[in-house]
């Protein structure tokens, strides 16, 4: 006889735990079956780890470069046992205060691997041993994603890590350290390799770093990582990898022809993306449908069974823990019956066009954030736009700071002045997207945005000091 519950949730990743405690929130009987850890990639394995070290590693950075701040000393060394230590400690925390939350209001947790059956039942074959079974008026599916490792040769080698493998390692052994791939994971651990003194290489298959993102912000981003001395191979293949004298060495072959280069690895990283974690998920009697390798859903994030719902990387094009969390609050305030208090595309008064206000963040040095769409992507829909560009050369915080690269843009339709997009490459650019989500998703306009003062000195002013440049110039 299976367990009987109002809301079953598989998987305990940012979608999975916030479902379970915004459905516990309403009241509703809910369990959550995790096979590993609470918390899921993001706390675990991604998000949370990947920017401790980050943060851990520019502390380092910062310290060999104290002496234009007047501060010296005669030796400097880091420590990565300990640094690992130290990221481990904040995803404990991290993950504690969820598992609070699942016992304060109530929410079950089933450690086992689940596999969904007909009639909404999941089998769970129990970490502990044995099998239950458990019966839900709905099932959310929020099982995420897991690295894609690459087929050339040599992959399966010992120094062939990926980001899981990578962020749990405890000594030090990357002096040489070369990456496969050019997204979001692999620039944020480029970094933090770099930051610790690590000759690192980036070789991306594409033209550009972060493909999705403009040309110009990838240009820029390529011109910082190359000031700070990581090399970096674009529309360029590793055809090859051997074990060899000093580690493993990399065969890197431009996709256009030409003479291929051998350049010593020392270890190497695969992060060319995630695939949707949907293995062992159904049983026999279950057949969910599948699309690009990704279960199907409806715009109501409903699987083709009734009731069985599916959020975040494991049916998503977007791949972030905020959008899994949306999701995640989106579904249940509907099976709630609830009214809807998030939403993740926005089309402002008199306009057609639907906009993105999902933020995109890169925690490199210095951050990068957008939301909205670019110049370019409004000019492919049809929009005349005019654009405010300030540079953080000129802003009083980056001046103090010495982190006076990057800049703020920011894209508003030309005749409302409606603000329809952001580009940021500056200190605090993650923190301070949140103001740009928030003002495309209530269609704000230059002069509204304008009304707000910012304090000075702030990297904010730069919000201040783009808005206004766009208001001195004509739509483009």
């Amino acid at each position: 006889m299976a367990k009987q519950y109002d809301l079953l949730v598989i998987g305990a990743g940012p979608g999975g735990y916030t479902a379970a405690r915004k459905a516990a929130e309403f009241g509703m009987k809910v369990a959550v079956i995790e096979r590993k850890t609470i918390g899921g990639t993001c706390v675990n394995r991604g998000c949370i780890p990947t920017k401790a070290l980050l943060y851990a590693s520019h502390m380092f950075h910062m310290m060999q470069n104290s002496d234009e701040f007047g501060v010296f000393t005669d030796f400097i060394s880091f420590d990565f046992a300990k640094m690992q230590k130290y990221k481990d400690n904040a995803v404990a925390k991290y993950r504690e205060s969820i598992e609070a939350g699942f016992k304060r209001q109530g929410v079950e947790v089933v450690y086992g691997k689940g596999t969904l059956r007909r009639e909404r039942t999941v089998e769970v074959e129990l970490a502990e041993g044995g099998r239950e079974f458990f019966q839900g008026k709905y099932v959310i599916i929020a099982t995420g994603a897991v690295p894609i490792m690459s087929g050339i040769p040599g992959a399966d080698l010992s120094g062939v890590w990926d980001s899981d493998r990578l962020l749990a390692a405890k000594s030090w052994n990357f002096d040489r350290l070369t990456i496969i791939g050019g997204g979001v994971i692999a620039v944020e651990l480029a970094t933090i390799f770099n930051n610790l003194c690590s000759h690192v290489t980036i070789v991306e298959k594409r033209k550009h770093l972060m493909a999705p993102m403009d040309d110009i912000m990838s240009q820029e981003l390529e011109n910082d990582l190359r000031q700070k001395g990581i090399s970096l191979y674009c529309d360029s293949t590793v055809t090859e990898l051997v074990q060899g004298e000093g580690g493993l060495w990399c065969t890197i072959t431009p996709n256009g022809g030409g003479e291929s280069v051998v350049t010593r690895a020392g270890q190497v990283l695969v992060a060319v993306g995630r695939r949707p974690n949907t293995a062992g998920l159904t049983g026999e009697d279950v057949s969910l449908e599948m699309k690009d390798g990704k279960i199907a859903v409806t715009q109501e994030f409903e699987t083709s069974e009734p009731g069985v719902y599916a959020i975040g990387d494991v049916c998503t094009k977007t791949q972030l823990a905020h959008v899994a969390a949306a999701e995640a609050v989106y579904v249940v305030e509907r099976l709630a019956g609830k009214p809807h208090s998030i939403r993740l595309q926005a089309v402002p008064s008199g306009m057609f066009v639907p906009l993105p206000i999902v933020p995109n963040c890169i925690y490199t040095d210095p951050e990068i954030a957008t939301v909205g769409i670019t110049e370019e992507g409004a000019k492919r829909a049809g929009l005349k736009v005019r654009c405010g560009h300030f540079s953080m050369r000129e802003n009083g915080k980056s001046i103090i700071s010495g982190s006076e690269n990057g800049f703020i843009r920011l894209v508003f339709e030309a005749y409302s002045n409606t603000i329809v997009g952001a580009q940021m490459m500056c200190p605090r650019a993650t923190d301070m997207i949140g103001e740009i989500a928030t003002a495309i998703a209530n269609g704000l306009t230059a002069e509204e945005m304008s009304f707000a003062m910012r304090a000075q000195p702030t990297y904010n002013e730069g919000i201040g000091a783009a808005i206004a440049d766009a208001m001195a110039h004509g739509p483009s």
